[in-house]
C-alpha cells in the first residue's frame, strides 16, 4: 500500500486511507514550514500551451511560488496522491501525464499513458481523481457518445498507470460530475441533471482489484419530500463526507422540465451495501445563493460544505445525517469554476482570472492574506496537503 501524504483531489475533498480528525481546531503557528502545494492549470491565451502555476502555502494561507513555476506543462484536469501529480495532456486523443511531485513541490515530467485503451474511445478526459490510498486512478471520459470512467492502477516506483477497464455511465450523456469515495473507500458517489433532462445519481463500487464498478445491486435512491407544487426534486451534485453520508444539491422540478425555486441540500445516509436514503424534506434543507453551480467540496472534517458556481461561493455547516445548516452569504461574487480544500482550514478557489485562498472554520471565516492572486486563463486547480 501507498505511504504517501493526504489527498485532496478531484474525487473527494478526500482524506487519506484512514479518517482524518479534525483540523478546525489547529492554531496557525508561524514559521512552520508550507501546509499545502496549490497547482493550478492555466491558459495564458494567444494560442499558447496551458502550464501549471505551483505555490506552497503558509498555515496562513499565503501564497509562494514553488521555484521553477511555471512549469511547461500542457494539461487540464488534474488529480494528486503526494508523490506523483497526474494530469490529462491536452493531445488529440488525450493522454494521461505522470509528473513526479518533489520535495519542494517542483514538478518533473515522468511519462504518459494513452487514454484511449483497449475498452474505450477516449475522445476527451476530465474529472480525474484518486481512491483514498492513493492507489487507483479514475478518469472520467467521452468516447464519442457518453460519458464513461476508466479506472488505472498506479505502479507506486514508476508512476505508470496500468489500466483495469472501463465503466459505462449508461445511458447519453451518462454521468460527467465530480465523484468522490465515502470513507470505506469502496463506495462512491457523483450526481447530474443535465437541465433537467437526465437527472440521476451515481453509485460505484470499488473492486479489489481497483477496478471501479456500477454499485451491484438494488440501486434506487429516494427523493426529498418536495414543497406543494413542486413535483420533485432533480439531483445536482453530491460530495461525501469522511464517513457515510452524501450532501447532495438538489433542484426543484416539474418533470420534464425544472420548477421555480432555489437550489437546496439535501444529506443522504449510505448504507453497508451502498444504498444511500435521504430523509430531508423542503422544511428542512437550506436553500443556496448559488444558481447555477459548478463545482461543491467537503472540508476533510466534514463540518463545512463549500457550493459554487457563477454567482460566487458560499459554505454551509455539514452535520452528517441531520440537516445542513447555514453559515455564510456569498464569499466573493466571482464566478468560481473549481475549489478544493487543505487539511490546515483553507479553502482554494479559481476563477478564470484568479486564485482566491479563503481561511474558514466553523466558527470564523475570513479572505487568507495576500489574496486574490492573479492567474490568466486559470482553469483548474488541485492541492496536495502536507499534513
Amino acid at each position: 500500500m501507498f505511504k504517501l501524504f493526504p489527498i485532496l483531489c478531484l474525487g473527494a475533498a478526500f482524506a487519506s486511507a484512514q479518517v482524518l480528525p479534525s483540523t478546525e481546531s489547529q492554531s496557525n503557528l508561524p514559521g512552520s514550514g508550507p501546509v499545502a502545494y496549490v497547482y493550478v492549470a492555466s491558459y495564458p491565451g494567444n494560442n499558447e500551451p496551458s502550464v501549471i502555476v505551483g505555490y506552497s502555502a503558509s498555515s496562513k494561507g499565503a501564497l509562494t511560488p514553488i521555484h521553477g513555476s511555471p512549469f511547461q506543462q500542457n494539461v487540464g484536469s488534474m488529480a494528486a496522491n503526494g508523490k506523483y501529480l497526474m494530469a490529462v495532456n491536452n493531445s488529440n486523443p488525450p493522454d494521461i501525464d505522470t509528473l513526479k511531485i518533489g520535495s519542494n513541490g517542483a514538478l518533473t515530467y515522468i511519462t504518459s499513458t494513452p487514454c484511449v485503451q483497449k475498452d474505450n474511445q477516449c475522445v476527451y478526459a476530465f474529472n480525474l481523481f484518486f481512491d483514498h490510498t492513493g492507489s487507483d486512478l479514475y478518469v472520467m471520459e467521452y468516447d464519442g457518445s457518453n460519458d464513461n470512467t476508466a479506472s488505472f492502477a498506479v505502479d507506486e516506483s514508476s508512476g505508470a498507470l496500468n489500466y483495469l477497464g472501463d465503466t459505462i455511465s449508461g445511458a447519453f450523456p451518462g454521468d460527467y460530475t465530480a465523484t468522490f469515495f465515502i470513507g470505506d473507500n469502496i463506495y462512491a458517489y457523483s450526481a447530474d441533471q443535465s437541465g433537467c433532462m437526465y437527472p440521476g445519481i451515481y453509485g460505484y463500487q470499488r473492486e479489489s482489484s481497483g477496478l471501479l464498478n456500477f454499485i451491484n445491486n438494488d440501486f434506487n435512491p429516494n427523493s426529498p419530500t418536495p414543497p406543494p407544487g413542486v413535483r420533485t426534486y432533480y439531483p445536482d451534485l453530491a460530495v461525501a463526507d469522511p464517513t457515510n453520508h452524501l450532501a447532495i444539491l438538489e433542484q426543484p422540478a416539474n418533470p420534464p422540465g425544472c420548477a421555480n425555486g432555489p437550489l437546496q441540500l439535501a444529506t443522504y445516509t449510505v448504507k453497508s451495501n451502498g444504498n444511500i436514503h435521504t430523509k430531508s424534506t423542503y422544511k428542512d434543507m437550506p436553500a443556496t445563493l448559488i444558481a447555477s453551480p459548478f463545482d461543491m467540496k467537503m472540508s476533510p472534517s466534514g463540518k463545512l460544505l463549500a457550493v459554487a458556481g457563477q454567482e460566487g461561493l458560499q459554505v454551509f455547516h455539514f452535520n452528517g445525517a441531520n440537516p445542513v445548516t447555514h453559515y455564510t452569504g456569498l464569499l466573493t461574487k466571482e464566478p468560481i469554476s473549481q475549489m478544493f480544500w487543505d487539511n490546515d482550514n483553507h479553502l482554494y478557489a479559481i476563477s478564470n482570472t484568479e486564485l482566491l485562498v479563503f481561511t474558514i472554520t466553523p466558527t470564523t471565516h475570513q479572505k487568507a492574506q495576500g489574496s486574490p492572486y492573479a492567474i490568466p486563463g486559470a482553469q483548474d486547480i488541485i492541492v496536495q496537503p502536507l499534513k
